[in-house]
């Protein structure tokens, strides 16, 4: 790794920056990748992040919290230290974080995909000398359908659904993957977000960024018997509030669905291998595109992974850290009502 970045018990430090880089523990200076909760942890003084990741970093720790922003390619001096943020096209908001120092450049993924999901800037490559890589799906069995197919299958399902007189729940996590689902579900039928992804969707709509119409699926509210679409937290798979909407078919939506997703979520009716994270091509594709002397493997596949590109040539070796990786979102249940957290607890 470069000289001016440690890996230390709160997380990887930039010594002559004297700032964090997603940190697992509180420090003074945090700057932030995305805001899903691996990543975006509460109790630093001061938080740095995209402009669009603001909004969500507030919702999810406290509209109070001392946070300052940068736009993509904006670079900002912190004691001979060059930081800036480019597309990480994990979310609305990711980032890969450039730092540099003394023509030195690292460059830190955070979480990314290459595909283009229509709502996240699009993942582009840094040259640096050293990148720090997720490699969640970093196995080859993890190839992803192309976006648009993807999306076809979806709503062709969904639609099937509707013709049977069935309501569609999905499950998603309330940060990337409902959002991704949404757009994709437009205009087939009402929908009906629960309330983690509805105060999410609204936190990005007062920043501009629209999504497809939809309205809040409150807790004890009257279903129709067929016709709507609900989109859900995994946290309330088979909750009553779920086993109250009538004639309902359900699905899970989750990169894990591609090859073990049946076994872990069985009771469900369908699952889709939605992914905010690269797959094995999208991974290799990101290192060789950074032309980086060294690579770094941080959660996910690390030893496989790491192995593989030292088959290739690559410098790499992993690097052991507290990110998680796919569905790993432990906001969930802090984001939901009383009611709804209830449900989850108590069945």
């Amino acid at each position: 790794m470069v000289n001016f970045l440690e890996l230390t018990s709160k997380g990887l430090y930039c010594v002559p920056g004297d700032f964090y880089i997603d940190p697992w523990f509180p420090v003074d200076k945090a700057v932030i990748s995305h805001a899903h909760a691996d990543h975006a942890r509460r109790g630093m003084q001061h938080y740095l992040c995209h402009t669009l990741t603001k909004p969500i970093l507030q919702l999810r720790l406290g509209a109070e919290i001392s946070v300052d922003t940068l736009q993509y390619g904006e670079k900002t001096y912190i004691n001979g230290v060059t930081l800036s943020l480019h597309p990480a096209g994990h979310l609305i908001g990711s980032s890969q974080i450039r730092v540099e120092y003394k023509g030195q450049v690292a460059v830190f993924s955070g979480d990314y995909k290459l595909h283009d999901d229509n709502l996240s800037t699009p993942f582009e490559p840094v040259k640096c000398h050293s990148f720090i890589t997720e490699s969640t799906f970093g196995l080859p069995i993890y190839r992803w359908k192309a976006h648009n197919l993807l999306t076809e299958e979806i709503r062709n399902w969904t639609i099937e659904n509707h013709k049977a007189g069935k309501n569609t729940v999905f499950f998603g996590y309330s940060l990337g993957k409902a959002q991704d689902v949404l757009q994709m579900l437009d205009n087939i039928a009402p929908i009906y977000a629960h309330s983690a992804v509805k105060r999410t969707n609204d936190a990005f709509d007062a920043v501009g960024v629209k999504l497809p119409e939809h309205d809040l699926a409150e807790y004890g509210m009257a279903h129709p018997k067929s016709g709507n679409i609900y989109i859900m937290p995994p946290a309330l798979l088979g909750s009553r509030m779920v086993k109250r909407i009538p004639n309902a078919v359900t699905a899970v939506c989750s990169g894990w669905m591609q090859v073990r997703g049946r076994r872990r979520w069985n009771a469900v009716d369908a699952g889709f291998a939605v992914s905010d994270h690269a797959d094995w091509d999208g991974l290799l594709q990101a290192v060789a595109a950074t032309e980086a002397d060294e690579i770094l493997v941080t959660h996910g596949y690390t030893e496989v992974f790491s192995r593989y590109l030292r088959e290739l040539g690559y410098n790499a070796h992993a690097l052991e850290t507290q990110f998680g990786g796919d569905d790993t979102d432990t906001d969930e249940v802090d984001e939901m009502s009383g009611d709804a957290q209830n449900e989850v607890e108590n069945g």
